[in-house]
């Protein structure tokens, strides 16, 4: 049976990549590697929810799922007065993120692996990022990841999540109004919507 993206340890024998793109503007690297989601190119959600994400002036940013770092890589460029957090299940992930955050020359980012806000979960955010893994399934993961935000997010903090619209799109617009009484559609492109809720 094949390994999911979400798997802890990753037993996949080992193919690294080195992908080079430009994200809001600005030149990236990322080193890729099997075993996590998206190894050979930025997934069309991700890049899209970067491109869309809206960011304080300053505070605290969490990236969850954050996979091999592009979306909290690219906040800390965009805004190097955000204080940045990012965590991932998938221990190769956070090998990669931490090899990323180095490759372009950036700091004051936290990597902690765990299961969504269970590694910060004595931390408020004034954001919260990802590209949830619709594939672990709505029940078991993704509205935990939408009801746990509330306790997480400083007043007015706000969750932006992407999804394809036409895989889970419905049942994540439905947790978004249930546990934050409404949602903005920030972006619709290509098959995806990215969608934010504001805690109020």
């Amino acid at each position: 049976m094949s390994e999911h993206y979400y798997t802890i340890k990753p037993t996949s024998k080992e193919r690294r990549g080195l992908l080079k793109c430009t994200l809001r503007g600005n030149s990236f690297q990322f080193i890729t590697n099997s075993g996590v989601f998206s190894p050979k190119r930025i997934d069309n959600g991700t890049r899209i929810l970067i491109e869309t994400m809206v960011l304080p002036k300053k505070g605290n940013l969490l990236d969850i799922g954050c996979g091999y770092g592009p979306i909290g890589i690219v906040a800390a460029k965009l805004n190097p007065d955000l204080n940045i957090w990012m965590t991932d299940l998938n221990m190769r992930a956070i090998e990669l993120t931490n090899e990323n955050i180095k490759l372009n020359d950036l700091n004051k980012i936290k990597i902690l692996q765990g299961d969504l806000y269970e590694p910060v979960k004595n931390i408020l955010f004034n954001v919260v990022l990802s590209n949830p893994p619709i594939s672990s399934g709505m029940k078991k993961v993704i509205e935990p990841l939408i009801y746990g935000a509330d306790s997480h997010l400083e007043p007015k903090g706000s969750l932006q999540l992407v999804v394809q619209s036409n895989k889970g799109g419905k049942r994540l617009s439905d947790y978004l109004v249930k546990y934050f009484g409404s949602y903005e559609v920030l972006e619709k492109k290509s098959g995806y919507t990215v969608m934010a809720a504001f805690k109020q």
